[in-house]
C-alpha cells in the first residue's frame, strides 16, 4: 500500500494557541491509527518551538490520505496554515517495512 508524507505547518496568526489547545486530542487520534500511521511528530523551530507536524501514512491513495489528515483533530481546529502532501517511498532507515 502507498506511503505519504504529511507536512504541516501551523498558521502563523494563533496556530501554536489551537496546537496546545487540541494536543490531547490530537494525540488520541494518532495513537488510534494503529499501523496506518508509520511516524509522526512535530516540527520544530531553531528554537525548539513545535511550529507543525509531520506524518507518514499508509493510505489507499492521495485521496485517502487527505482524509486522513481532514479527520486530525488539527486540522478540525485550525492549527495548520499550509499542509503538503505527497506519495514517497520508503528507500532506507529502521522501520522501513518488510
Amino acid at each position: 500500500m502507498p506511503l505519504y508524507c504529511l507536512h504541516c505547518l501551523d498558521n502563523e496568526t494563533d496556530g501554536a494557541a489551537r496546537r496546545a489547545a487540541t494536543r490531547p486530542a490530537h494525540l488520541e487520534w494518532v495513537a488510534s491509527l494503529g499501523d496506518t500511521c508509520r511516524m509522526a511528530g512535530p516540527l520544530l523551530s531553531e528554537e525548539g518551538g513545535m511550529i507543525g507536524s509531520i506524518f507518514l501514512m499508509v493510505a489507499e491513495n492521495a485521496a485517502a490520505a487527505r482524509a486522513l489528515n481532514a479527520a486530525d483533530p488539527y486540522t478540525k481546529a485550525g492549527v495548520f496554515g499550509r499542509v503538503h502532501i505527497s506519495e514517497t517511498r520508503w528507500a532506507y532507515g529502521e522501520g522501513k517495512p518488510a
